[in-house]
C-alpha cells in the first residue's frame, strides 16, 4: 500500500475530473481511462494538467507530488492551456495566448491553431475584423461540431457564425480583386502615357513629319496624329486643327479612309477644341484690355486759339 498514489485525472476539455489512488503510471491509464470513459485498448498519453507536460514512465510518475493532476489524451486530442476569464484578463489577445504556449517546454504536445482562434473569438467576437485571411478560413474548415465544443455554443449558433465569417472573407476578397483591377489600371494608363510621350519626341526628332503631303497639303505629322492618337484634337496645334476644320468632312474622310460618321466626329471635336482655344485667347486678351492704362488722348482745357495755330492765334502772330 506505501507504493500507491493519490492523483487526480481529467479529459483534455476538463470537463471531468476523477480522484485515483494507482500503483504505476500503465494502472493510471487503464483506471483513468475507465473513469473518463475510454474504451479498453485505447491508445492514452499521459500529460501533466498544469502545463502538459508528458509523463512516459513510472520513475519520473513516482517523483510527482501526491494529488498531481492528470490529462488523459486519446488520438488526435492536444493539451492546452486554461483560458480564465477575469476582468483584469480578459482583454488578452490570441498573441498572448501563442506566447503562454511558446514559453513552456519544448515537450509539450503543439495547441492546434484553430482552437486558439476559437478561444479568441469566445473572448471577443469583434476579433473577426482583425484575424487574417488565413485564420477565418480556419475556422470556416473547422467541423461545426468541434467549434461548438470550443466555443460552448450551439451548433446553430456556430453556424451562423461560420456563414458570418465566410461573408467576412468574400468582402475581403472582393475589396482585393477591385484593387488589384484598380492597380492594373493605372499601371495601363501610365504606361499608356509614357508611350505617347516617347512616340511624342520622336515625332517631333524626325525632320520629316514636319513635310506637308502635297496631295493633301497636311503636315505628315498633323495626319499621323489624326490617325493614330487618343483624342487628336488636343494634339494639335491651333493652326492644325484650323486647317482640319476648314477642310470639311467629305476632304477629310477621303484623306483618312474613314466612313462619314467617325470623321464628323472628328471634326466635331476639332471644332470644339478650336473655339474653346479661341474662347480663351479672347478672355487673355480682355483681362489685359482691363489692366492697362486709358491711353487715348483727353480734351485740352486750352482756349481754342492755342489748340489750333491756323484759326490765328498768338501763334501766327509770333510768326
Amino acid at each position: 500500500m506505501g507504493d500507491l498514489r493519490p492523483c487526480k485525472v481529467c479529459n483534455f476539455k476538463r470537463q471531468h475530473s476523477y480522484g485515483l489512488v494507482v500503483p504505476s503510471l500503465e494502472q493510471l491509464k487503464i483506471k483513468g481511462g475507465e473513469s473518463l470513459g475510454i474504451g479498453p485498448g485505447a491508445p492514452v498519453s499521459v500529460v501533466l494538467e498544469e502545463d502538459g507536460t508528458i509523463v512516459e514512465d513510472d520513475i519520473y510518475f513516482l517523483c510527482l507530488p501526491s494529488n498531481t493532476k492528470f490529462m488523459l489524451l486519446c488520438e488526435k486530442e492536444t493539451w492546452c492551456p486554461v483560458r480564465r476569464i477575469e476582468g483584469g484578463t480578459a482583454w488578452m489577445t490570441r498573441d498572448s495566448m501563442l506566447l503562454e504556449v511558446d514559453s513552456l517546454d519544448g515537450s509539450i504536445s503543439q495547441v492546434e491553431p484553430w482552437w486558439i482562434l476559437a478561444q479568441q473569438l469566445k473572448q471577443d467576437l469583434a476579433s473577426i475584423i482583425t484575424m487574417s485571411e488565413a485564420d477565418l478560413q480556419t475556422l470556416v474548415d473547422i467541423p461545426c461540431t468541434q467549434l461548438a465544443s470550443a466555443l460552448d455554443f450551439q451548433e446553430g449558433k456556430v453556424q451562423n457564425l461560420q456563414e458570418t465569417l465566410q461573408r467576412a472573407l468574400d468582402r475581403r476578397e472582393e475589396e482585393r480583386q477591385s484593387k488589384e483591377l484598380l492597380q492594373l489600371y493605372l499601371s495601363a494608363v501610365e504606361k499608356q502615357e509614357a508611350q505617347a510621350s516617347m512616340e511624342g519626341a520622336g515625332d517631333m526628332d524626325q525632320q520629316d513629319m514636319l513635310e506637308v503631303d502635297s496631295a493633301s497639303g497636311f503636315m505628315t505629322r498633323t495626319l499621323m496624329v489624326l490617325k493614330g492618337k487618343t483624342s487628336p484634337e488636343t494634339r494639335l496645334s491651333t493652326e492644325e486643327l484650323q486647317a482640319v476644320v476648314t477642310k470639311g468632312a467629305d476632304a477629310m474622310e477621303q484623306e483618312l479612309g474613314w466612313d462619314g460618321q467617325r470623321t464628323a466626329a472628328l471634326l466635331q471635336a476639332c471644332q470644339a477644341e478650336l473655339s474653346s482655344r479661341l474662347q480663351q485667347v479672347q478672355a487673355i486678351g480682355s483681362l489685359r484690355n482691363l489692366g492697362q492704362p486709358d491711353t487715348r488722348r483727353q480734351p485740352d482745357d486750352r482756349p481754342q486759339e492755342e489748340q489750333d495755330p491756323a484759326a490765328g492765334g498768338p501763334a501766327d502772330m509770333q510768326s
